[in-house]
């Protein structure tokens, strides 16, 4: 069987195990208030994680997860041996009723097997030359950032639910709204900016610079840069005017020859597969020839390409057709392949940063809390059963919310390595040509895993850490959810088990200190902190092994 099919298996059987793994995050408080029966639950879970494909569609953390290694070390062996290592502890933690991370087990098991394999290929050298430092760090550092978000986020959430003023807590919960609205469009800004950078390659041509010392790339670099900062100005009025409109506007005032010039080129390496070639002939010296007969083909008709506004498209092909000859078939095929429509693909780009639903659907769920208030204490006659009922019917609505979050956030983690396989296999240029079936699938693995449970940890999260009541179930899920979509417009792969907990923990130091089982919590702390570092080991261990088999 073909590697690449074994590691997408893999890949989405790790995402079936996040799935039961982290059910517990998404149900344990809903379970242990008995709002709904454990059976529901997981079915009400399964549901909104496979929802949220139908949100997300910028794939932030996907990419995040992806370029955590630089490509130069990124083989579907190392892939293989950080899934295999990921896997292990999964079911290691679940085992033993310990909400560990998902994310961090798996960026630690993919970057200890490419930091193993560099060694071995090419002796020590620098790690921060192997794997992103910075994108390691900017995780590592949420193993307490998360928590202690949610947490914080909690606690507010319980002191504004507790507040006895019912229009001043209400007051509150709008002012809130209306600060998380401006907070998302400034996120929104911001990817708009960010996209338009990996539009025009910026990221890319800063990595040959930095990394791989090109300095051929330095000029290309500073024109990417001026390009990308040039469509800034118009990405202003995306909110008023739409991706269309602002797409046609920069294509009508922003030079983009360049960019449309080196898309075409992409295209047409990936039409002659070359990445594919190029990765089979470092592992089968008998592919070389192919490999480079290919590439000298692909060297001739990228010239061509600069001239694509002098010939216009057609006039284009067929100039390559003279250079390479192609039967009618491999001819229909290519003109299909290299085909581009500049302002098709910017739009696209910047519908990516889109967030109006996440916007909406928090400030929504703030202001039906409001109105449940204004019900409950002002229009009926309040006591503690209409109040505590009422609890029970919103956490149903904090739940779904954590549960998005749960799978917006985790299913993109394994979208980002089955996006590294395929572009190691020379399948797709990069993570932005990602075919549709990826997060499908892995909405639909995480989805699935989240259906069949995840017991030990569901009574760890629900009653060992504090005892948790319908009202502080609705804080907790609330604010589990806020931090994950906060941390996803950052594109920071958190860890759902860390936010959940944090927020539980939030609401348990509301009743004070002593309600908060101290040693439970210290406990998960000390294997937050090993997942990464016990994930790396167990990966470069997997790979030495691997590395004589495949």
């Amino acid at each position: 069987m073909e590697l690449i099919i074994i590691v997408i298996a893999l890949a989405l059987i790790f995402d079936f195990i996040n799935g039961f793994h982290d059910a517990a995050n998404s149900i344990a408080t809903i379970v242990s208030t008995k709002v709904l029966t454990p059976v529901q639950a997981v079915l009400w879970a399964a549901f909104f994680n496979f929802v949220a494909f139908l949100i997300f569609k910028d794939h932030a953390v996907a990419n995040t997860i992806g370029k955590t290694v630089y490509s130069d070390f990124i083989t579907l062996p190392v892939i293989l041996s950080g899934l295999l290592a990921a896997i292990f502890w999964n079911l290691l933690t679940w085992w033993y009723g310990i909400p560990s991370s998902s994310s961090h087990t798996l960026i630690g098991g993919f970057a200890g097997a490419a930091i193993c394999h560099a060694f071995i290929s090419k002796g020590m050298m620098p790690i921060n030359e192997i794997i992103d430092s910075g994108k390691i760090g900017k995780t590592a550092m949420f193993i307490f950032l998360a928590p202690i978000v949610g947490m914080i986020i909690s606690i507010i959430f319980t002191l504004i639910f507790i507040q006895r003023n019912t229009w001043l807590k209400v007051g509150i919960l709008m002012s809130s709204a209306a600060l998380l609205f401006y907070v998302f469009i400034g996120f929104q800004e911001n990817k708009l900016e960010e996209n338009m950078n990996k539009f025009f390659k910026v990221d890319k041509y800063t990595i040959d610079v930095n990394i791989k010392h090109d300095s051929t790339k330095i000029e290309k670099l500073e024109i990417a840069k001026a390009s990308a900062k040039s469509c800034y100005p118009y990405l202003v009025a995306y909110e008023k005017d739409g991706a269309d409109k602002v797409a046609g506007e920069i294509v009508a005032n922003v030079d983009l020859k360049d960019i449309t010039i080196s898309k075409i080129g992409d295209k047409i390496g990936r039409f002659f597969k070359i990445e594919l070639l190029k990765n089979k002939a470092k592992k089968d010296t008998s592919f070389k020839q192919e490999y480079l007969a290919t590439q000298a083909i692909i060297d001739s008709l990228k010239p061509v390409s600069k001239k694509y506004f002098e010939l216009g498209f057609d006039g284009m092909v067929a100039k390559m057709n003279g250079i390479y000859p192609m039967s009618p078939e491999m001819l229909s095929n290519f003109k299909k392949a290299v085909k581009i429509d500049i302002k098709e693909d910017l739009k696209k780009e910047i519908e990516k940063a889109d967030n109006k639903f996440l916007r909406w659907a928090l400030v929504s769920a703030l202001f039906i809390f409001a109105l449940t208030f204004i019900y409950t204490e002002k229009i009926k006659e309040p006591n503690a059963r209409r109040t505590s009922n009422s609890f029970k019917k919103l956490q149903l609505l904090s739940s779904a919310a954590f549960s998005i979050g749960h799978g917006g956030n985790d299913a993109q983690k394994v979208m980002g390595i089955i996006a590294a396989a395929l572009i190691a296999n020379g399948n797709i240029v990069d993570i932005k040509s990602m075919p549709d079936w990826v997060p499908l699938s892995c909405y639909l693995a995480i989805g699935i895993g989240t259906l069949s449970g995840g017991w030990k940890i569901v009574k760890t999260m629900g009653t060992k850490i504090t005892k948790v009541t319908p009202l502080e179930g609705v804080c907790a899920e609330t604010a589990g959810a806020t931090t994950l979509f906060l941390t996803e417009q950052m594109g920071i792969p958190v860890s759902t088990t860390h936010t959940i907990t944090g927020s539980i923990v939030g609401v348990g130091l509301v009743k004070g200190v002593s309600s908060v089982k101290w040693g439970v919590t210290i406990s998960l702390l000390w294997a937050w902190v090993l997942t990464i570092p016990v994930s790396a080991v167990l990966a470069a261990l997997v790979y030495y092994i691997v590395h004589f088999f495949v």
